[in-house]
């Protein structure tokens, strides 16, 4: 499929610098294939999928795991009956279940493949006890909830051999897809620093800044199963429209911010372009944090080990949210053209790009870029079919738990530094410490309710 950007993604100019083509066809193959390993494929000519979460984005995950030709969903599992109804229209006659275990016990070897679209802390347990079953897992972003969590989930993929993906649907997309290949080429030359971005904030789903006086609280509905949607978070109790449904992201026991809200997709094309693993320090900058809402606007400074795409020896990540952005002079557009809502800006040695959450990549200053023409051979694929094509083939996909994994986990890390505003924490992936803060260290996991624990490797 040929690229043809919409006009509003369309930068006035599109036309490359020169020979920028000539390496494409190379060039383009690297992020996006990976050597085949040794992973097991699904016994029957339809993937048997069972989804946990079925509303919100876990419909979306549904239907468009549903939409495959080989995959065939088994089984919907909410612990709000309330949310089945579109599903049930959508796919009529499939099980329910509330709980997931017992889900799992009861159907075995009728599944072949779990959809994880629950709430962040609930992410690491579906996800690993389907791994330990055998299933192959595909997991809303992002990834888990802490990042001990991530590197479980990471660990566990590898063990099984499970073939993963992390729910970061835009890592597919042409336009993302697009960027990753303009940055590899060096479109704009070797890269000097980035700045990444999204309008909302970490507190703004809920008017709580703190839990609910106890007299709103009230007994569940009969149609919520409170204790297993708490899962492994401490006990409280049920207060309506305060945590289920969604409004759950701003709370830290639930949620991840606006940081583990975008941070997977925004980051994403980033990570996979100029090969980043893990940060070598991090540092959060914002007005103030209790120990129960995320953080209003912030920003979060990460430096990164330099790679042969990057320009330095390291190479540094600013994260703005909530309206904040960095200066737009620094993108060197035109006066009466604006940053986008949300997304990057990739400062290089030889120009700038700008990756829009979503929209085609646009680089930047126009007069150095006349002439420039976008490479028109990259193609998008659904998130979710490249996931189950890879089931079939045996072979893991490129945005795997083993990519996910370190990705999720600089996004949660900088929600660790969120709890200790303006301190620089020196982190060690390889060990997992955080030099001289036992303090911030303590968060880098979490205290689990008795049954809903998370099984190490």
């Amino acid at each position: 499929m040929a690229i043809d950007l919409p006009s509003s993604s369309r930068p006035k100019s599109l036309n490359s610098r020169r020979r920028f083509l000539q390496t494409a066809a190379s060039a383009v193959a690297a992020p996006f294939i990976l050597p085949s390993g040794s992973y097991s494929k699904p016994l029957n000519s339809m993937l048997q999928v069972a989804n946990i979460g079925v509303d919100g984005m876990g419909f979306a995950d549904l239907k468009n795991i549903g939409n495959h030709p080989k995959a065939k969903l088994v089984a919907f599992c909410d612990i709000d009956s309330n949310r089945f109804e579109k599903a049930d229209k959508e796919y009529p006659g499939v099980p329910h279940y509330v709980d997931y275990m017992q889900m799992l016990e009861q159907l075995g070897d009728k599944v072949d493949a779990v959809s994880v679209s629950t709430p962040d802390h609930a992410h690491a347990r579906a996800s690993i006890e389907a791994m330990k079953r055998g299933k192959h897992v595909y997991c809303q972003k992002p990834l888990a909830h802490t990042v001990w969590e991530c590197r479980q989930m990471r660990l566990w993929a590898e063990k099984t051999g499970v073939v993963t993906q992390m729910g970061n649907q835009i890592h597919s997309n042409l336009e993302y897809r697009l960027a990753v290949r303009l940055l590899r080429e060096g479109a704009i030359g070797k890269v000097k620093e980035i700045h990444s971005w999204v309008g909302v904030d970490g507190r703004e789903r809920t008017d709580y800044l703190d839990r609910p006086a106890k007299e709103k609280e009230t007994a569940p509905p009969p149609n919520v199963d409170w204790n297993l949607w708490l899962g492994a978070a401490p006990e409280r109790p049920y207060v309506a429209d305060a945590y289920h449904p969604f409004v759950w992201r701003d709370w830290q026991a639930f949620g991840s911010g606006a940081l583990g809200d975008f941070g997977c997709h925004i980051f994403d094309p980033l990570f996979t372009a100029l090969e980043l693993t893990a940060p070598v320090s991090v540092r959060a900058e914002h007005e103030g944090i209790n120990g129960e809402i995320w953080p209003g606007p912030e920003r979060v400074h990460y430096v990164f080990p330099g790679t042969q795409f990057t320009a330095g020896n390291t190479v540094e990540i600013i994260w703005y949210d909530g309206k904040l952005q960095p200066p737009k002079e620094l993108a060197q557009m035109p006066e009466t053209f604006n940053l986008p809502k949300a997304g990057s800006l990739v400062i290089g040695e030889q120009g700038n790009a700008i990756i829009p959450h979503v929209a085609g990549p646009r680089l930047y200053p126009l007069e150095k870029f006349q002439g420039f023409a976008y490479p028109r051979d990259v193609t998008g694929t659904p998130h979710w079919h490249v996931w189950i094509n890879h089931i079939f083939e045996g072979t893991k996909t490129d945005g795997g738990f083993h990519y996910a994994g370190p990705l999720a986990e600089a996004v949660q890390l900088g929600n660790v530094a969120a709890r200790f505003p303006g301190e620089t924490l020196d982190w060690d992936t390889a060990t997992m410490k955080i030099a001289g803060k036992p303090a911030a260290e303590a968060l880098l996991s979490k205290t689990y309710r008795k049954g809903f624990e998370v099984t190490s490797v």
